[in-house]
């Protein structure tokens, strides 16, 4: 039985769906792997540039499936705390995998996104949410920290520290018209949000290749820039490459025939 699903609506953009509707999409130990795998496949797909990453039926992710919240095989047959730290850090890592996608992620967020999803929509480049959108943290709730699979970094820096303290020392719930002025979503869909999501990735396929790929790099770059001039390398060195591979691209086109 599948855990997720990829297609294809045009050969430039990539539509990755959770599959474990009857679960709200849960993460169990085989959706973690699918994940990691598929991420890894559409990362060296060269033809592919944004991905729309969200939930089948009505959930996008209600975080771990804590029906097997520590399943034996993920940890390689060690002893616990150690088995349980492999399968820790192999969910978290989803989020850098996510981060270092050379290609755009959008999170249409259709339902529930709660603690690993809410996670998974947060190291996402853009969400955007549909009318059943919730965010919560959630982990606090049960009995652990607040802060896990990279909320704690990736939370402060899109909706400020004030606002991401309450979120995860409360654990409170956020429906989508907050979402969308906290800032923790940029759009909000009146009906079908990946409909919405596939229109922005159509938007950004309209973009240089080079360019596009290197927004994303330097945005996430420039987030731990320590001064505004390191910033401004960071920046300069892109813009001369991007703007290089333009000039061939219109010599290629333009020039003599």
């Amino acid at each position: 039985m599948t855990t997720l699903s990829l297609a294809y609506p045009r050969p430039d953009i990539a539509v990755l769906t959770l599959d474990r509707p009857d679960k709200l999409n849960a993460l169990n130990l085989e959706l973690v792997e699918a994940l990691h795998s598929t991420l890894e496949e559409i990362h060296r797909n060269n033809e592919c540039r944004v991905v729309v990453l969200t939930g089948a039926g009505r959930g996008f992710c209600s975080g771990l499936d804590l029906s097997d919240p520590n399943p034996p095989e993920a940890g390689g047959g060690l002893e616990f705390p150690r088995s349980g730290m492999r399968w820790q850090e192999r969910i978290a890592e989803l989020t850098t995998r996510i981060q270092n996608l050379r290609q755009p992620v959008i999170a249409a967020v259709n339902g529930p996104a709660y603690g690993g999803g809410f996670a998974l929509a947060l190291a996402s480049d853009i969400r955007i949410a549909g009318p059943g959108a919730r965010f919560c943290t959630q982990f606090i709730k049960l009995g652990i920290g607040g802060c896990d699979i990279g909320v704690s970094y990736t939370l402060p820096r899109i909706v400020g520290a004030g606002q991401a303290f309450d979120l995860i020392l409360t654990a409170r719930t956020v429906a989508a018209d907050e979402a969308l002025r906290l800032g923790l979503v940029s759009r909000l869909s009146e009906d079908d949000v990946v409909a919405d999501a596939l229109a922005i990735a159509e938007t950004l396929c309209g973009y240089g290749k080079f360019g596009l790929e290197s927004t994303k790099q330097v945005l996430w770059a420039n987030l731990e820039a320590p001064s505004l001039q390191a910033a401004l390398h960071v920046e300069n060195r892109s813009q001369i490459l991007a703007a290089s591979t333009q000039i061939d691209l219109a010599a290629k086109a333009f020039g003599p025939r």
